[in-house]
């Protein structure tokens, strides 16, 4: 999936944080707020993870959405975007996960990135803006 440039430099605008909601095997949900997503052109959203819910329920069930603004205050007509997720990889070891480290380190020092366990690559399935009366 082709993303549109509008979408990619809103998801990735600095300072921008989301949520992510997942949910395990048996559907039970859970949401969790993130800043490092980096959504690219060619359809893929890459983010770091620690050893936490979220990631554990993406072993388990690989869909899910993240959802981002891009203003606060919040209200119904506050631009934004919800990301329909499904994992394509998750790397414990190798290229994704240096790359992830490497910018976290430069963003929040070297303790913040030995934190981050896995590098997760989305494959964006869908996306609608945050507000859709259609």
């Amino acid at each position: 999936m082709k993303i549109e440039q509008k979408v990619v430099e809103s998801v990735n605008r600095p300072g921008r944080v989301g949520v992510l909601a997942t949910a395990d095997a048996e559907a039970r949900p859970n949401a969790a707020y993130f800043g490092s997503p980096r959504l690219n052109p060619d359809g893929t959203l890459v983010m770091g993870m620690m050893n936490n819910r979220s990631l554990k329920n993406l072993e388990q069930n690989p869909f899910a959405v993240f959802f981002t603004v891009d203003k606060a205050p919040v209200d119904f007509q506050t631009p934004g975007w919800r990301l329909y997720l499904k994992v394509r990889e998750i790397q414990r070891q190798g290229p994704v996960l240096d790359n992830i480290r490497d910018g976290i380190a430069k963003k929040a020092g070297e303790e913040a990135a030995r934190r981050i366990q896995a590098g997760v690559v989305f494959e964006v399935t869908s996306i609608r803006p945050l507000v859709d009366m259609g």
